[in-house]
């Protein structure tokens, strides 16, 4: 029996994904990985190990041919950060544009300022808030580490100070989450805000 090599590297229009880590500090109810399924579109993302720099660096293929490459799968690609700088650090080298995907929360897990290293290999950082409370947050989010909310909040106010492109959003039709509330907690901290419809990935 042959088991199928695990996706790190997958297309999604003009730009390629990169797929780092399953691992993940939250537990977020509506990510489609708590409901059975570790799909995108045709791929599946299921990792049962932090791959290496090497092995998503010999995916790449020609940076020219996309608009950006993008760490995101169904974990937090900053628990891998490692191979994360390596392999942005290397597209940078090649020209390409490079974007993380993140729940904001890499500075509380690694106890440090993470985003002095990313600013050197990052041109923009996407950010999930997805509540405008830390009640909504842990009812939705579902965070492994205490303090998650308020140092979230803190990551979007000091991002836009390392790297010129931050876009934070939340999901539209999650009980009790005001949207509205949402864009100004994401304005205020200077960061550009971006609402996106439940149950829609990719």
């Amino acid at each position: 029996m042959t088991t199928s090599q695990p996706t790190l590297v997958y297309d999604i229009r003009n730009s390629r994904y990169l797929n780092i880590t399953g691992r993940c500090t939250l537990r977020c109810q509506f990510c489609p990985k708590h409901n059975g399924s570790k799909q995108v579109h045709e791929y599946q993302l299921d990792l049962n190990r932090q791959p290496k720099a090497e092995e998503i660096i010999d995916q790449l293929g020609d940076v020219t041919q996309f608009d950006e490459y993008v760490f995101c799968g169904y974990g937090e690609p900053t628990l891998n950060l490692p191979t994360l700088l390596s392999v942005a650090t290397e597209i940078k080298q090649r020209g390409g544009k490079v974007r993380v995907n993140t729940d904001g929360l890499g500075n509380l897990f690694h106890k440090r300022n993470i985003l002095p290293e990313l600013a050197s290999c990052v041109d923009s950082l996407s950010i999930s808030l997805n509540a405008d409370t830390e009640i909504g947050y842990q009812q939705h989010c579902q965070p492994k580490l205490a303090g998650s909310y308020q140092a979230l909040l803190d990551f979007i106010a000091l991002a836009p100070q390392y790297i010129s492109e931050v876009q934070v959003s939340a999901i539209n039709g999650l009980t009790g989450v005001n949207i509205e509330a949402c864009r100004h907690i994401v304005e205020s901290r200077g960061a550009q805000f971006k609402q996106r419809e439940l149950d829609i990935v990719g």
